[in-house]
């Protein structure tokens, strides 16, 4: 088995430093944590890629709910990743559904075409697929180089069963990262579990607003949110003591 990885999830240029800082060999970079994750600007993206030397991966997601899009969305998605292999990114993680829930075989191999010579990560497509394992198949013959998935479950640890499954199907065509609710105090137990050699994470935990004068009236200020760097270091070091 290949020596254990860990991908940090970023909301930002703060969380990307500090998984590079941690020993992350790579980052998912995305915008509307809320959201569950949508693409980040150019600005974030040139930004975090001038300032790391670890790998990143863009999120290409136009919009949240659902992973079917239609004809201008996917346009967009396509100059997206052209923009990403512009600025010299590494991969981009993304999802394409046809309106049945099962992945668009058709547009991840497009999608795959236009991203080369960068990779590809098929972000949480197959945890909203009918049939995760006919998913898996889709996603390794579009070309995919691993899945990002929680088992079909709403965290990775409660998803094991499936991952193990998944791991056991993939047969080393594609990497299976378990992602969702993983954090130190589970990780080694869920890669030794699944048999799966890398894992996602955000360790997120809430940036405080600093600004001294505060508007009680406005109420959509939102929230901005960085991931713990102390749970990073010690989510790094239970997957470094696997074997």
């Amino acid at each position: 088995m290949p020596a254990a990885v860990l991908e940090v999830c970023s909301f930002g240029i703060q969380t990307s430093l500090i998984a590079e800082r941690v020993g992350a060999k790579r980052v998912e970079l995305c915008d509307n944590p809320i959201e569950g994750g949508t693409t980040p600007s150019y600005g974030a993206i040139r930004q975090v890629r001038e300032k790391l030397s670890i790998a990143v991966y863009p999120i290409i997601r136009p919009r949240s709910m659902n992973y079917y899009y239609d004809a201008d969305e996917f346009a967009m998605m396509l100059h997206d990743v052209r923009m990403c292999k512009e600025l010299g990114c590494d991969g981009i993680s993304v999802g394409v559904q046809l309106i049945t829930g099962q992945v668009d075989t058709d547009r991840m191999k497009r999608l795959v075409e236009v991203a080369y010579p960068m990779g590809v990560t098929s972000n949480r497509v197959i945890d909203a697929a009918p049939d995760p394992f006919e998913a898996l198949e889709a996603l390794i013959d579009a070309g995919c180089e691993r899945v990002l998935t929680s088992g079909q479950a709403a965290t990775a640890p409660a998803g094991k069963e499936v991952l193990k499954k998944l791991v056991e199907q993939a047969a080393g065509r594609i990497s299976i990262m378990p992602g969702a609710g993983v954090k130190s105090a589970n990780v080694k137990a869920l890669l030794e579990y699944t048999g799966a050699y890398e894992c996602h994470t955000s360790a997120r935990i809430e940036w405080p607003n600093t600004v001294q004068y505060q508007n009680p009236q406005i109420t959509d200020a939102g929230s901005m949110f960085v991931a713990d760097e102390a749970e990073l270091k010690k989510v790094l070091l239970e997957i470094q003591s696997i074997g």
